[in-house]
Formats: structure tokens, sequence, C-alpha cells
């Protein structure tokens, strides 16, 4: 099974065919196909290391969900000082299916 190296939304995610992968937000819908040129790395019989990116190679995958994640508690506090700030976040993402790596 060929592995890749990819860079998107400031990241390095390792993917294979068959994937879910989530990343940072992307524009799409669900269902909407996706290309990758930002190749770093592609393994096999004779890998393929990137200066900085591998020439013509391709990642493809489908968008299966656009979503947010898990809510994050952000709480500051200092003691003595009657200083407490609560705050949540929760990050977007888009889950990725993998669907072929192209050499």
């Amino acid at each position: 099974m060929a592995h890749a190296v990819i860079r998107t939304g400031g990241k390095q995610y390792r993917v294979a065919a068959g994937d879910v992968v989530r990343v940072e937000k992307l524009d799409g819908n669900a269902g909407d196909k996706i290309v990758f040129d930002e190749v770093l790395f592609l393994d096999g019989e004779a890998p393929k290391f990137g200066t900085p990116l591998v020439a013509g190679a391709k990642v493809s995958g489908e968008i299966v969900q656009q979503a947010r994640g898990e809510k994050l508690v952000i709480f500051k506090f200092k003691r003595r000082k009657k200083y407490r700030r609560k705050n949540g976040h929760r990050q977007s993402f888009t889950a990725i299916k993998i669907t072929e790596v192209h050499g």
C-alpha cells in the first residue's frame, strides 16, 4: 500500500488510499472531489523525497463531512486577584476520504 505525506492547512499528514483524515477547514461540500498537489514524500518500491515537493505527485480524495470538533474550555485564573475568565472554542474541520495516491 502506497503512503504519502501531504501538506495542507500548515500541517503535514501521512495518508494512504482508504484513509479518512481530519484536516483544517477547506472549501467544498460533502461529496466534492479534492486534489492535494503539495506532496512531500511518496512511499513504494523506490521512495521519493521532495525538495520540498515531489514533482508530478498528487493525492486525490473526497470530502466526507464538514463539521466542528469537540468543545474546548479555556479557563484563566489568578489566585487572590478575583480574576477568572471562561471561554469556549470549537474548531472547524473537514473530513476527507483518500481515494488515490498518484506517483
